[in-house]
């Protein structure tokens, strides 16, 4: 008598047998479709003594290749790599370690081994190493920082070899459309070249501080994570600007890009080698953001109200009227700046940048409208606190 569970089996196991056969052609027909090809695995068509294919001459590199690599190798040494640690404390052994904290890029400012990068790159750090380009590693030292605007001076020990400093140019007559070229070490990735054009100038940023940043240059330059603080260049290998931030949704680069301006650069980083610090011109007024938007808010006009006018100072020599105070409690607008130079102010953040941009000493010519009246004071600049 015939076997029933053993022809059972059988055909299970034929079926089985073909189905797994077309699902295997199936997979070589759609991912190995070579395989099936009748002649892949004879020899027929090899090539006895078969050789590299010859390299197709180029001929000469265009003129403004050549001059973005020169330029490169030109600034390359200038800039340099900086990783910073910071100290934390073991919650449990209290115990104290250093820790990465992070990197960004610098570059040499002068033959003294003064570094310049972003003051947000060494910020809450209790060390840094500068590495220069040709891999040499030095401990840093901090020689002062100017956090309104985000520029930080360093200092290292270079004792012979001295790489040269970034040639110094302007950004006062610098053009939208202008090529850049920014040189630094975006996400560790060391002394990288990206290139682009100036997209705008006179941009503003909010600062760490909660002050905002100004006259900031805009580039569609790459510029990512780890290139704050490198040299924005322009054509001829100037220092222009310090790459400082950029605007991004993912913080990666998205071709918006900003550096402070060189002029600003040369203004600020001067005083904080021989002080330390940056001192700001001032006028010797008091003034409130806030309280200043609700009161030209009311008032229907654009500028700074003068809270106050402090005894002795520029704005008191210069005869400017500060506010009057209500018995009621109620603030009476006397003097109201509305432009420096003929260029317009709008904001508190605008009068700090715009006074800013000028020396302490010099004097400047500021528009106040005083009861419906506008009228020219000029102003000599003092120290700032």
């Amino acid at each position: 008598m015939p076997n029933h569970g053993f022809l059972s089996r059988l055909i299970w196991i034929s079926l089985a047998v073909i189905l797994l056969m077309l699902f295997f052609h199936s997979f070589l027909y759609h991912y190995f479709p070579d395989f099936l090809h009748s002649n892949y695995f004879s020899s027929g068509d090899k090539q006895e003594n078969a050789e590299p294919r010859v390299v197709q001459a180029r001929g000469n590199l265009a003129e403004d290749e050549k001059s973005t690599i020169a330029l490169f190798e030109n600034s390359r040494d200038s800039v340099v790599f900086i990783t910073t640690r910071q100290r934390v404390m073991d919650a449990w052994t209290r115990n104290i370690f250093s820790v990465p904290s992070g990197n960004g890029s610098g570059f040499i400012w002068d033959g003294h081994g003064h570094i310049i990068t972003n003051f947000h790159v060494i910020k809450g750090a209790s060390e840094a190493t500068v590495r220069l380009a040709d891999g040499r590693d030095y401990r840093a030292s901090l020689v002062g920082a100017s956090p309104v605007h985000d520029i930080a001076v360093l200092r290292i020990g270079v004792g012979f070899q001295r790489p040269a400093p970034v040639p110094l140019g302007s950004s006062h007559d610098l053009k939208v459309g202008q090529k850049v070229f920014a040189i630094g070490n975006p996400f560790g990735l060391d002394w990288t070249l990206t290139t682009g054009i100036i997209s705008a100038l006179d941009r503003s940023l909010p600062g760490g501080d909660g002050r905002t940043i100004d006259n900031l240059i805009q580039t569609d330059a790459a510029i990512n994570p780890g290139n704050s603080g490198g040299p924005l260049l322009d054509s001829a290998g100037r220092l222009i600007g310090i790459n400082t931030a950029i605007y991004s949704p993912s913080g990666a680069s998205a071709g918006i890009g900003f550096a402070v301006p060189v002029d600003t650069v040369n203004r600020v980083v001067p005083q904080i080698i021989s002080r330390g610090k940056y001192i700001r011109p001032a006028l010797g007024i008091t003034v409130d953001n806030k309280l200043n938007a609700r009161l030209t808010e009311h008032l229907k006009v654009s500028g700074v109200v003068v809270l106050s006018i402090s005894p002795g100072s520029a704005a008191d020599s210069a005869g400017l009227k500060g506010a009057t105070l209500t018995p009621e409690g109620n603030i009476i607008a006397n003097d109201i700046i509305i432009a420096i130079e003929n260029k317009p102010i709008d904001s508190v953040d605008k009068l700090l940048a715009r006074i800013d941009g000028y020396k302490i000493g010099d004097t400047i010519s500021i528009t106040v409208l005083r009861q419906g009246e506008t009228i020219e004071v000029p102003i000599t600049l003092q120290p700032g606190e």
